[in-house]
């Protein structure tokens, strides 16, 4: 006998359907056909040994498995629920009238209980698009697709849950995952939860780089933190994320798609709501920064989970010159595109880089004669910022470090709950101005978009002259200029670019006015 059952792929974060055939025929021998990988194949052991803790028998007759189609490689463990189920049905030991209905994917445990499997967003996805009935999904995988009302859920624990969807003689309603005490606990722990983030109240002093933050925040816009150990850099990079607005629908459902690739949200409830903040460490590799993986198993790099949120790299010249390089691409085109022999994903990548470093090897270029290093040592330090690097920061703050006397005498400064109503002003402004157009912030303007959102007055058009013509700006640099008055004009709530906000705009590229040594 010859039974279908339904699963699925990810490809980057798009899912493609993969049908399991189970067929029982004369003969002897268990078979497992389709371009399976290790972890797909070992599934057989899984699958049989759960079938007989459970009562289950595997005929001794010949049983193909085929995962269609068949040209196209299966990876993971979420295979083991629909083949165990294809076993049994193929046999003929249990009716299964809604077998057919539903997209199937989980992992089995020996004992036949359920585990979780990544890639649960864009399955759901599909499975809406293809029309089935639902989705039967491991309780803590199904927990991540909560917001998907628009198809029946199914949260199962073990192989006894699902076959009793299946079986359609009782109402399963108490295992959609919208009625399970794992959705009770997630959602009342959810409402516990505090900001881990740091309050712009507890930095004291800093106020033109805040100033600086809080542009970057508001329109998405790269930032670069230079200056001495001890003077605020890292924390103010770690308060930034507590004043980015709540993201979007469409923003957070692309986000959580890429941590459901990942397999990074075990257990979450729902779609991803905060923004990401990502913060490797200086010593990952391109691969573990842009994504990779062997054959077409290809998992999303930081530059893609750092997408609607941050991607903080502390002691940036201090990172190999080969990463940072890389970063170029998913900077300027807000996606990366990984090729290996076999196959070629592309992820997205639309973050906002917060970058920091000290001046010099030692740390206190600029700060007085503190600085012990030679000229030499300088310009061999700061030369991995190269140039079309820097052309894709668009905001450069030096920071300084505190005032000893407004250190000791302490008091708070504006706190993140204030400047994030500014920010989400702005954020809103920039909503409504591209709606529909597939960006959400001034800092993924392409050309034709700048054209229209930002038209220059003429006395604006002579001081971009003037400023282009001293600092010797590229053309990128030009164009970033100009993204960041507009995100000043939306923050000042005014609808056109005004000359002081050009010359604002300007003031925050002070690396491309003269030589780092001259400052």
């Amino acid at each position: 006998m010859l039974v279908n059952i339904h699963g699925a792929k990810c490809i980057g974060i798009e899912a493609v359907p993969v049908t399991i055939e189970v067929n029982i025929n004369l003969g002897i021998g268990l078979h497992l056909v389709g371009l399976a990988d290790a972890a797909v194949k070992e599934s057989l052991l899984r699958t049989v040994t759960a079938l007989q803790s459970k009562g289950f028998h595997v005929p001794g007759k010949k049983i193909v498995i085929n995962l269609a189609p068949a040209d196209l490689h299966k990876q993971g463990s979420g295979y083991d629920i629909p083949i165990a189920l294809g076993i049994i049905a193929a046999s003929e030991q249990l009716p299964m009238p809604g077998l057919e209905k539903y997209l199937i994917m989980g992992e089995l445990g020996l004992d036949a209980g359920v585990r979780y499997v990544s890639g649960t967003l864009p399955m759901v996805e599909l499975a809406i698009r293809q029309g089935y009935k639902g989705c039967i999904l491991p309780e803590s995988s199904a927990l991540e697709a909560v917001d998907y009302t628009q198809t029946q859920i199914y949260g199962v624990r073990t192989l006894d849950d699902v076959l009793r969807i299946l079986q359609e003689q009782e109402d399963p309603s108490d295992l959609l995952i919208w009625n399970t005490e794992a959705y009770r606990e997630a959602r009342a722990s959810q409402r516990l939860s505090v900001s881990p983030y740091m309050d712009f109240a507890d930095i004291i002093g800093q106020e033109g780089a805040k100033r600086g933050v809080e542009i970057a925040s508001a329109g998405n816009h790269n930032v670069l933190f230079l200056g001495a150990p001890g003077s605020g850099k890292s924390s103010m990079a770690k308060a930034m994320a507590g004043i980015l607005p709540p993201m979007s629908l469409e923003e957070s459902a692309i986000t959580s798609k890429i941590y459901s690739v990942a397999g990074r949200s075990s257990g979450g409830l729902g779609l991803m709501r905060t923004r990401p903040f990502r913060a490797p460490h200086i010593s990952a590799s391109k691969a573990a920064m842009l994504g990779g993986g062997s054959g077409d198993n290809i998992l999303p790099g930081e530059v893609s989970l750092a997408t609607g949120g941050v991607l903080f790299l502390d002691e940036f010249c201090e990172a190999p010159k080969s990463t940072l390089e890389a970063l170029r691409g998913p900077l300027e085109d807000r996606k990366v595109t990984i090729s290996r022999l076999k196959a070629k994903i592309e992820y997205p990548a639309s973050f906002m880089l917060v970058a920091a470093s000290n001046p010099c090897p030692c740390g206190y270029y600029g700060e007085g004669d503190r600085c012990t290093c030679t000229v030499g040592q300088r310009m061999s330090y700061l030369s991995k910022l190269s140039g079309p690097i820097m052309d894709r920061i668009d905001i450069q703050l030096w920071v300084h470090p505190v005032e000893t006397k407004a250190l000791v005498r302490g008091g708070k400064a504006e706190p993140s709950a204030v400047i994030a109503a500014r920010v989400l002003k702005a954020r809103e402004i920039q909503r409504r101005r591209f709606e529909g157009s597939g960006i959400f912030t001034n800092s993924e303007m392409n050309a034709r978009q700048l054209e229209r959102f930002c038209p220059l007055s003429e006395e604006c058009k002579q001081l971009l002259e003037q400023v282009i013509g001293r600092l010797g700006l590229s053309a990128r640099a030009y164009t970033r200029i100009i993204k960041i008055a507009r995100t000043i004009a939306d923050l000042s709530g005014s609808a056109a670019i005004l000359p002081a906000h050009i010359s604002e705009a300007a003031s925050y590229r002070f690396l491309d006015r003269r030589s780092i040594l001259d400052l």
